[in-house]
């Protein structure tokens, strides 16, 4: 058997234990987040909030508590999640929200939002408004498609 022959052999065995690898870890991770949307949903409670002030910051700047970035892992602790200032009842705290709850918040009203814990699944209703979905941005391709 030539060289190149005997290295494309090892080279095929690597990438198939490399996807077999890849598949398992895969399912794993998956497994894990349905539990995890599993707690998130048996935890969930509708509160009436006032938001403050919504951004965009990493976790480290957000004053989240301290067990908070003990639980995050590595790799997302510079990464940029959506935080939300909010009075609930007497205290005013800082919670975390899925992005799409996130952007239909209005700021300088009071909610009813879905919350678990301390983070914000779901926006129920404004007082005062009507929840506007955000635009949906237009794909490439319907930039040159003609209006009819």
């Amino acid at each position: 058997m030539p060289l190149w022959a005997q290295i494309l052999v090892v080279v095929l065995i690597l990438v198939i234990i490399a996807v077999v690898a890849l598949y398992f870890y895969g399912s794993k991770l998956q497994r894990r987040q349905v539990e995890q949307e599993e707690m998130l949903e048996q935890m969930e409670q509708t509160v009436s909030i006032l938001v403050i002030d919504k951004k965009i910051m990493p976790i480290k700047e957000a004053a989240l508590p301290p067990q908070v970035l003990e639980q995050t892992p590595w790799y997302m602790k510079r990464a940029k999640v959506p935080v939300v200032k909010a009075k609930i009842g007497k205290n005013i705290m800082v919670l975390m929200a899925e992005n799409k709850a996130y952007e239909v918040l209005p700021v300088k009203t009071e909610a009813k939002v879905v919350l678990s814990g301390m983070y914000i699944r779901e926006v129920k209703s404004v007082r005062g408004q009507t929840i506007q979905k955000p635009e949906q941005k237009k794909k490439f391709w319907d930039r040159f498609k003609k209006n009819k």
